[in-house]
């Protein structure tokens, strides 16, 4: 978890992050390679399925976030969006990811999750969760969210805005055309 000023809060996997961003690498070497010396309607249609996983890897695993901020709350999930007025939120918890309740829905945070292995911790009762397991890190941004709520219901004003990623989904689009060219072309 990170936070980016004392305005705005975000708070997100860094596992995942970790994880999402060495997948890219490698996706990205392997596409250099491509354009290097693969220059034919196959090395075309690698190289856009190569592409389509990066954009897939950023999307399940850098995304997801969690944002804080004096206006609103923005949860980014995979492929939307979530802009939330302090004002309609009504309540939060965590089972496996983040959950945000307003009046007539509840919206999931996959940027915000837990760890099978605490869970199992806790549910044995057995060995001591660690200070930075994942459940004492979505208790501290359950924790913030709650202050946030209470701190800002009052100025923030608005509705629910929902909207998809798009550039993300455009891209996978973008690159998923060029392989079904690539594939007839060739």
């Amino acid at each position: 978890m990170k936070s980016k000023s004392l305005e705005s809060e975000q708070y997100l996997s860094a596992s995942n992050r970790i994880t999402g961003s060495i997948v890219i690498v490698i996706g990205a070497l392997g596409l250099v390679d491509i354009l290097l010396e693969w220059r034919t309607g196959t090395g075309l249609l690698v190289g856009s399925v190569i592409g389509m996983f990066i954009v897939l890897a950023y999307v399940g695993l850098i995304r997801p976030s969690v944002t804080l901020s004096p206006e609103h709350l923005l949860l980014r999930n995979h492929l939307r969006d979530h802009r939330i007025p302090w004002s309609k939120v009504t309540g939060v918890d965590v089972t496996d990811v983040l959950r945000v309740h307003t009046d007539g829905n509840r919206f999931r945070a996959p940027g915000v999750q837990l760890v099978m292995r605490d869970l199992r911790k806790q549910r044995v009762g057995g060995r001591k969760l660690a200070a930075d397991s994942s459940i004492s890190k979505a208790d501290f941004v359950v924790n913030r969210i709650e202050h946030h709520q209470e701190q800002y219901a009052a100025k923030s004003q608005g509705e629910v805005v929902s909207g998809w990623a798009a550039p993300e989904l455009i891209v996978f689009g973008v690159l998923a055309v060029i392989a079904v060219v690539a594939a007839v072309v060739r």
